[in-house]
């Protein structure tokens, strides 16, 4: 076991090298910028946009509504990557990790958006009558032959990196908590999900978001509540942590407690890969949703979907970094979810810890339900209709194994695939950024000429 974490580190390494920062964050960047900073100046119209999305369109044609779409693009996002992926980096890039995973979000609603548009302008409806959109739909439909190998490529790694990221990740995550605040065994809070999400996805796309109009917005407020008492306790602090979390971001955080200290590059490798475990922007699993939804305007569901970057990592995130940094917890030596309840602990003694699990239980059971449906989306691309109850049997499975599985090594296993997963997704962005662009300014300059 040894020898595997060494291998699947040093791969790990590799991937999420400079090379793959450059990438992300630069593809990010000029899509910002070819949008002329579009994803900021109209978030105020992306939320008005969603508030309207709560109802099926009349003349439009898909499965959900697009607030069930966010709903449950957000059910995949809003998991463990904003209790334990803050907490590990943190731990192992220390308090400037945070302003990196901030970066990464920023210019993430860029690239989010643009998935979306991509997913609605060039999906398919399937043998059984829904529609179906994602990377390997708008690589195959909108690009040329000779990038049609990238649309299975995506497929692939889609499917199997939903394994890490989207299932085992967590259950092992949920079942680690479980135990350390309710003695509860590993292999039975893997059984009780494996139940729970079972009887969910066996009713396909319209069950799964049904659930995620619900269930994440109560889970999203109810977290970010606790979290902000946390905040306002240490309000003085606050101040501090920030000045805190930007040095850091540019400075080597020195050792201090149970923290080991970290360079950095630590800060910036950490807080990217996190920040994008997290947001997923750039991995192309969210368009996977949006193309579902009931909509005839590329623009209109991708403004909704950027406001999913925004409130995961910008809202939820930073209220998990802020507990970590503002009771002083990032010191203490512990990470993932472990750090995390430590900190919610110290600030609400007898109740912190418990909320973090029952958060984290939440958080993960919906994850396991989005990505339920990434990845059936991927397989069934590989291998058409027939494929989808075999893929549902094999993902509920999976999930009492994860629960049981080292932690470690499944984390590092997930960074590698998610990597592997964003490469064909930033190609098939930037070569389709002209469409892009012309689609936003077309809608856009509609939008000013009507309101004159």
């Amino acid at each position: 076991m040894e020898l595997l974490n060494k291998v699947v580190g040093e791969i790990n390494s590799f991937v999420w090298g400079p090379a793959m920062l450059v990438a992300i964050l630069g593809t990010g960047l000029f899509l910002m910028i070819g949008l002329r900073l579009m994803p900021l100046l109209k978030l105020r119209s992306g939320f008005k946009l969603l508030w309207q999305g709560r109802v099926l369109g009349e003349a439009a044609t898909g499965e959900i509504s697009p607030f069930q779409a966010l709903m449950t693009a957000l059910s995949a996002t809003i998991g463990n990557g904003n209790i334990a992926g803050v907490a590990t980096a943190v731990f192992l890039g220390g308090p400037g990790a945070l302003f990196w995973m901030w970066c990464t979000a920023l210019v993430g609603m860029a690239t989010k958006y643009c998935e979306a548009v991509c997913a609605v302008r060039y999906r398919e409806v399937d043998e059984l009558g829904n529609h179906v959109g994602g990377p390997m739909y708008y690589i195959k439909n909108g690009l040329s032959k000779k990038w049609y190998w990238l649309a299975p490529t995506f497929a692939v790694f889609g499917a199997i990196a939903g394994f890490g990221i989207g299932n085992t990740v967590q259950s092992n995550s949920v079942a680690d908590v479980m135990n350390a605040t309710f003695s509860v065994p590993h292999w039975l809070t893997g059984v009780v999900i494996m139940v729970l999400v079972g009887l969910v996805i066996i009713g396909g796309i319209k069950r799964i978001a049904h659930v995620a109009e619900y269930l994440v917005p109560f889970m999203a407020i109810s977290y970010l509540v606790v979290g902000l008492i946390i905040m306002a306790i240490h309000i003085d602090g606050i101040p501090g942590a920030i000045a805190l979390i930007v040095k850091h971001a540019f400075t080597p955080a020195a050792a201090e407690g149970g923290f080991a200290g970290a360079a950095v590059w630590l800060a910036l490798r950490f807080g990217v890969a996190r920040g994008i475990f997290s947001n997923e922007a750039g991995l192309g699993s969210a368009p996977i949703a949006h193309a579902a939804a009931t909509t005839k305007d590329p623009v209109r569901q991708g403004t909704i979907a950027m406001l999913g970057t925004f409130i995961d990592t910008i809202i939820v995130c930073s209220v998990t970094g802020f507990a970590i940094i503002l009771t002083g917890a990032w010191t203490s030596g512990k990470t993932g979810a472990a750090l995390t309840s430590a900190a919610f602990e110290s600030a609400v003694p007898g109740a912190g810890a418990i909320i973090v699990t029952l958060a984290s239980a939440i958080f993960a059971f919906t994850t396991l339900l989005g990505w339920s449906f990434y990845g059936e989306k991927c397989v069934e691309f590989l291998f058409g209709v027939k494929s989808i109850t075999p893929f549902r049997v094999a993902w509920v499975i999976v999930i009492p194994i994860g629960a049981v599985a080292n932690l470690g090594i499944i984390w590092l296993v997930a960074d590698t695939l998610n990597a592997l997963m964003a490469v064909p997704n930033l190609i098939a962005l930037l070569l389709l950024s002209p469409v892009i662009f012309k689609l936003t300014r077309e809608y856009w300059d509609g939008k000013a000429k009507k309101d004159v």
